[in-house]
């Protein structure tokens, strides 16, 4: 049976009232054509109307690939559940989906993608939902927003607090897609598919488990047709018995702004002196402090933002494969891409599907993340998700909550400040002008990364910043190290709006951080664990 249908064909295949479960990662592995002839059959007749959108990370990124955005119309949309939204650059128009939400025309809510898979899952198996102490004490937990994002959502709860055998739980109930809407490369006529040109596998498998073991349909959107029996059955990653449809877009762009890399879908591997190292100027400085933080021989989360050029600093060191880096969307190893390939790696080792890969993050399998900050509390904890001054900007935390909820050391990084004019003179940090916005806070406007429960936890916590380095303590945050050229009083103490513990062994930062030629970079060897330390 030769499973290809037109997408305006499929797109009436969606019914009024229905769940949807969209595979997608901002740019990468995107069904753009498939949500676009939705959102056209909506136009044109009005249906369907009230569909539930489920996104386990972000579809679309408002750079070529509106994602979701094709969706966002009054009446086709009631609901949408995410791991994350769509972002763009700064300059460009805000998602059509973030003013929906800000308009609270849409019920909305960013729920952790680790537990969006999970809930996927559990929907597939018939178990009721998913109980997880990932997201305790951050927004997540209904004694705080309960993941909703705006009035409309805190209508109905998706979280609640539950007590099992004397511990404390959130629990998500399972939610059962009526429609999966996956995408990959190649379709055969009996619907497998195998992903030979995607940058990463994602939760697709997951997903059309979860409507077919639901009574629901599977549409895949793929590059290219086949015939049966041409794809070699270890390459098929998701098999025909769980896809009723398939649709073709010939165009479909590997990820952001990208039509096809070979080197992103682990085809070909690129020369390391190809990929570009960052330029000098203060982001580098932090970046080259973080990395200092690292251990040779260790598996490291990366999250975006300044802490994404941390391999591009050890490429530059010499030090390329000291660290295996381990990222949400899959990629293990290899060079974790920049901006809007984020999300994909050339030379990887290896890709793991999403939901195992937040099985990783969640359990706390790996040595450390390297993540960015909005906002640092008094009590050490972190927002990255939310800031008044900008009420429509959703992007939500996609798996920043899964991944910090256990991890054994975490290193946060960003500026101390928010709008300083700074510069590097001499092995010196020059602050000619400090920021109006201060990012040291009495208290975080949403607590994406509870402080208290990392020190509950025995978390270890640094905050990097280009004037200082700071440790979560049960103290609270203390000033262990400080730039050369910054003042403590004027510059640190004064630029903050709790009061700073200063550590009695203060110390100034490497000055070879500040020097623009490499640093001589060594990492010291994590030591190999044994069955007597996991005991």
């Amino acid at each position: 049976m030769n499973k290809h249908i037109t997408l305006e064909d499929a797109a009436k295949l969606i019914p009024d009232d229905c769940v949807v479960s969209v595979s997608s990662s901002s740019g990468l592995g995107c069904p753009d054509a498939m949500l676009k002839a939705i959102g056209e059959r909506f136009e044109a007749t009005g249906h369907p109307r009230g569909l539930t959108t489920l996104h386990p990370i972000a579809a679309g990124d408002m750079s070529g690939i509106k994602g979701v955005d094709h969706l966002a119309k009054k009446g086709l949309l009631k609901r949408i559940i995410g791991g994350s939204y769509p972002s763009g650059p700064s300059s460009a128009e805000p998602p059509l989906i973030w003013s929906m939400i800000g308009n609270e025309e849409v019920a909305a809510y960013n729920i952790p993608s680790g537990i969006m898979f999970d809930m996927h899952r559990e929907a597939a198996a018939k178990r009721p939902g998913v109980m997880t102490k990932v997201g305790l004490d951050t927004f997540v937990d209904p004694d705080r927003e309960g993941c909703a994002m705006n009035e409309t959502a805190r209508r109905e709860a998706v979280v609640r607090k539950i007590d099992f055998e004397g511990e404390t739980w959130l629990y998500f109930k399972a939610i059962a897609p009526q429609v999966a809407i996956i995408r990959a490369t190649t379709a055969d006529e009996r619907g497998n598919l195998s992903y030979e040109h995607e940058g990463a596998y994602l939760g697709g498998l997951d997903q059309a488990l979860a409507a077919r073991n639901n009574g629901g349909i599977v549409i895949a959107q793929v590059k290219r047709l086949a015939r049966h029996g041409s794809l070699k059955p270890h390459d098929v990653r998701v098999p025909g018995v769980l896809v009723d449809y398939v649709v073709v877009d010939a165009e479909q762009k590997q990820t952001t702004l990208t039509g096809y890399d070979p080197a992103i879908s682990g085809e070909i591997f690129r020369p390391l002196d190809s990929f570009r190292t960052p330029e000098w100027n203060i982001q580098k400085v932090i970046a080259r402090r973080v990395a200092q933080e690292l251990s040779a021989n260790t598996a490291v989360n990366l999250g975006f933002g300044i802490s994404a050029n941390v391999p591009r600093i050890l490429l530059e060191e010499g030090l390329h494969g000291a660290v295996t880096w381990v990222i949400e969307q899959g990629a293990v190893g290899g060079v974790p891409l920049l901006d809007f390939a984020f999300g994909c790696a050339s030379n990887a080792d290896a890709f793991m599907p999403s939901p195992y890969q937040f099985t990783y993050f969640q359990g706390a399998g790996f040595d450390a993340s390297l993540l960015s900050f909005l906002e640092i509390g008094r009590d050490g904890s972190v927002n990255v998700s939310k800031l008044s001054f900008r009420p429509h900007v959703t992007a939500g935390a996609g798996g920043f909550v899964d991944i910090t909820a256990r991890a054994k050391k975490i290193v946060f990084s960003g500026m101390f400040n928010a709008g300083a004019k700074l510069g590097v003179s001499n092995g010196k940090l020059a602050i000619e002008k400090d920021g109006k916005l201060k990012k040291l806070v009495q208290e975080v406007e949403h607590v994406t990364f509870s402080g208290p429960r990392g020190v509950s936890q025995g978390q270890d916590v640094t905050y990097v910043t280009e004037r200082g380095v700071m440790k979560l303590t049960p103290d609270g945050v203390v000033l262990t190290e400080i730039a050369p050229g910054a003042d403590l009083q004027t510059h640190l103490l004064d630029q903050a709006e709790f009061p700073l513990i200063v550590s009695s062994r203060l110390k100034l930062m490497d000055e070879k951080l500040f020097h623009e030629e490499p640093i001589g970079l060594t990492l010291s060897e994590k030591p190999a664990a044994t069955l007597a330390e996991a005991a």
